[in-house]
């Protein structure tokens, strides 16, 4: 039926086992969850606008092994995935190296602060269908990763009419509940499955209403924070982030550091700025972006001390290139003078130099 073929060879087979004993046992008891709290806790990070079923929830090892379970259950090898650009690197890792699918990159630009728009869209469906590829969705990360801004809601009505046109998947990093991907999910998760201790102590944690509430609260008062830092320490060296509202990262803007406006040049700069101001930032070729200069900060992982002493490094940095192009500007200056000075020099001024060249040439 369709919904069969809406999912992969790999998970409407037979071959997991599922059918034995051992997991129906396992199934059995699944169907009583112990408690609520996950869910709770999940409607609460959304302000309560949202509300989950238990029971179209699976829970595994961590995002990167949810989302190669989704690419499991969903395509197969040779399969393609449409992603906006510039997106989270280890896509190509995690999507793509043991599923075999593909990704084909949904090209967004900085004239519109990098947004999905519908001609993109249809391109990279083109894309894939010039590469012989079978589109079997799109993924998307809201907040993105690597921009640090969250889909408009005009991106979204872009987004639900083209797979309905489509008739594809949509995969968001916010929810992999609601639909028939569930039950293939779960057994692809026995793979990635969280320890009975962890989910025991998790259940503990998100239980106590005081704590999730003061957490939540604290944790976006630092991430607002540190981000107000980053920007406003980049801007003290003259470097602009794209404007962000969520996540954990910031989109700089570097372009006007690079010796050439090329990836080469990118990748020169981002050399320097890892080997010798010893910051790691990923270069937006990285992230498939179409344009050179555009890097991802994250501003999340590291106290306040060290971000301070980050942003006095890449200060230090952007004003000792300036020095250096300034030197450069002046020595060009003056090479230029002496030329326009040579230039204006008598003929028989060269003429002498020349004989008197010859001249000592022949006293050797």
């Amino acid at each position: 039926n369709q919904q069969e073929n809406m999912l992969s060879a790999k998970v409407t087979c037979n071959s997991h086992g599922q059918d034995s004993s051992y997991f129906l046992g396992w199934e059995e008891y699944e169907k009583n969850p112990y408690d609520e709290a996950l869910v709770k806790f999940m409607s609460e990070i959304r302000g309560g606008s949202v509300s989950f079923d238990p029971n179209n929830l699976v829970l595994t090892a961590g995002a990167t092994s949810a989302n190669e379970t989704l690419m499991f259950c969903l395509a197969n090898p040779g399969d393609a995935f449409l992603i906006p650009t510039p997106y989270y690197p280890g896509f190509d890792r995690d999507l793509k190296w043991r599923t075999g699918a593909e990704i084909v990159p949904i090209q967004c630009s900085s004239l519109n602060g990098f947004r999905i728009t519908k001609s993109a869209l249809e391109e990279a469906y083109k894309q894939a269908q010039k590469q012989n590829l079978k589109v079997k969705g799109i993924l998307v990360t809201n907040p993105s990763n690597p921009l640090g801004t969250s889909l408009s809601l005009h991106e979204l009505d872009l987004l639900v009419n083209f797979i309905s046109s489509k008739n594809i998947h949509l995969v968001s990093d916010e929810i992999y509940s609601g639909t028939r991907v569930v039950s293939a999910a779960t057994k692809m998760s026995s793979f990635g499955l969280v320890s009975s201790q962890t989910q025991y102590l998790l259940s503990e944690i998100l239980s106590n209403q005081k704590f999730t509430t003061t957490y939540l609260s604290e944790n976006r008062r630092r991430l607002k924070e540190r981000h107000e830092m980053v920007v406003n320490g980049l801007k003290r060296s003259g470097i602009a982030c794209l404007p962000s509202n969520s996540g954990l990262f910031c989109w700089v803007d570097m372009s006007h550091l690079l010796s050439s406006n090329t990836f080469e040049g990118e990748m020169e700069l981002w050399k320097k700025i890892v080997y010798e101001v010893r910051l790691n930032i990923s270069p937006g070729s990285s992230c498939h972006c179409s344009e050179p200069g555009w890097f991802r900060v994250c501003f999340a992982n590291m106290s306040e001390e060290t971000l301070e002493l980050a942003m006095q490094r890449v200060k230090s940095f952007v004003d000792s290139m300036a020095k250096q192009n300034n030197v450069q500007s002046r020595h060009q200056k003056i090479m230029n003078r002496n030329s326009r000075r040579t230039k204006s020099l008598p003929k028989w001024v060269f003429e002498l130099s020349y004989h008197q060249r010859e001249i000592v040439v022949d006293e050797r």
